[in-house]
């Protein structure tokens, strides 16, 4: 049999109208609730699908054949065979693993799967590395969405073992599920190209809302073409106008320089500036970029937390008393320059103390405290490799620019025949 698999393509531009429409502002009257971990996600947005009446629009980077994975289409199956709508929108590297089975058993009870840039290996190894699908998104029914940085596999919870990740999550309900609605339908391959030469939406919402009201939620996002910083910039923007206090969870942090900026100037006018990063890193190379900016920001009283109970994958913060940003996007090259990211910032007093209760429990129960000064053992040797590091990842999105991109447009993409 055949799976029809489609290859979606969400760098591909709207037309001018459907840009401003997706240019999303401030929407008060919402109701915003944290999901820590795999432990508090999984039934809360397993139990939104299986009570689906009309649809379901689901974005992952990674989905995985494991008891989550397995769970979830089980659940996606009944709800297409009871009539729902069911669009799954994959990425193409962190689904690659996927079998033709577990496909063909959504594509056969009508779910319509999409794969973002699919490619085969080449000599064992997959090579569609970047620009990747990395958004963690569920619409359901148009009433209820989550978005976040968990993915739908079985290392976010915590019976997984020691690998298992710290991860964030938020469900929304209210006007702003309009917005993420209308997001996941434009992202699933419904759009239409817009004029040669149109680049950039003109007076976006600015990232800071006007009114500190409660309830109040903005989507932002990140992608190759009209929106390129907007979540960089929403960073750089609350931290320019914190008082009192900043905390940063992050699991790649290697921002650009206007970021590490503005965070030392917030440390320096007398806001207290946290940093919590991986302590027990999944990938290497990404503890060691992070450290080489560590001097920079401690000398102007940044204080640097380490996790170090397992690997930390979340991407939230918060600034003073009533902002927060929960989403996909790291601070790191591939989020900030090549990955298709989103995130929601929120305006409200009782979410921004219920992640500061939540980071600082993690802060002062499973991490370590980056002293301000502290010369290392075999310093010249983590110079040496610390300068090369640095250079790599700084030039790194330059680099891949020079490598050979997708163009974006819609496409079937036949898989592997399976018995």
């Amino acid at each position: 049999m055949n799976i029809a698999v489609e290859h979606i393509a969400t760098d591909q531009p709207p037309d001018e109208a459907k840009a401003r429409d997706l240019d999303y502002g401030w929407q008060s009257g919402n109701q915003v609730q944290l999901l820590e971990n795999g432990e508090a996600y999984f039934p809360r947005v397993f139990d939104a699908m299986r009570a689906a009446q009309r649809e379901i629009l689901l974005e992952t980077f990674i989905l995985f054949e494991d008891k989550v994975g397995h769970e979830l289409q089980g659940i996606l199956i009944e709800a297409a065979q009871r009539g729902v709508k069911v669009v799954v929108s994959l990425d193409g590297f962190g689904c690659g693993e996927l079998s033709a089975a577990f496909l063909a058993a959504l594509a056969d009870a009508g779910v319509m799967v999409q794969m973002f840039d699919p490619a085969s290996k080449t000599l064992g190894i997959r090579t569609n590395w970047f620009r990747r699908l990395h958004r963690k998104i569920v619409v359901v029914d148009a009433e209820v969405a989550f978005i976040g940085g968990i993915n739908f596999s079985a290392d976010h919870l915590g019976d997984f073992g020691p690998e298992a990740k710290q991860d964030y999550s938020v469900q929304v309900t209210g006007p702003a599920v309009a917005d993420l609605h209308h997001f996941a339908l434009a992202q699933s391959g419904r759009q239409v190209r817009t004029r040669r030469g149109w680049r950039r939406r003109q007076q976006r919402p600015s990232p800071w809302a006007t009114d500190s009201g409660e309830g109040l939620v903005r989507l932002i996002y990140r992608d190759n073409l009209q929106h390129r910083d907007d979540i960089e910039e929403a960073y750089i923007y609350a931290l320019s106008k914190a008082k009192k206090r900043a905390v940063i969870a992050n699991a790649y942090f290697f921002p650009g320089y206007r970021l590490l900026r503005e965070i030392r100037n917030a440390a320096r006018r007398g806001v207290q500036v946290q940093l919590i990063m991986q302590g027990q890193p999944d990938v290497l190379l990404a503890k060691l970029a992070a450290r080489m900016l560590y001097d920079y920001l401690l000398k102007d009283g940044v204080v640097i937390h380490e996790y170090r109970q397992r690997p930390l994958h979340g991407k939230v913060a918060l600034v003073d008393d009533d902002w927060s940003t929960v989403g996909s996007s790291n601070l790191d090259p591939l989020s900030l320059a090549l990955n298709l990211e989103a995130n929601v910032l929120i305006r409200d007093r009782a979410f921004n103390q219920q992640l500061y209760d939540s980071l600082e429990t993690l802060s002062k129960n499973h991490c370590q405290v980056i002293p301000a000064k502290q010369k290392p053992r075999l310093w010249l040797w983590r110079l040496t490799v610390g300068f090369l590091v640095f250079h790599v990842m700084r030039h790194f999105p330059a680099l891949t620019g020079w490598l050979p991109a997708h163009k974006p447009r819609l496409k079937p993409f036949e898989s592997q025949a399976h018995d």
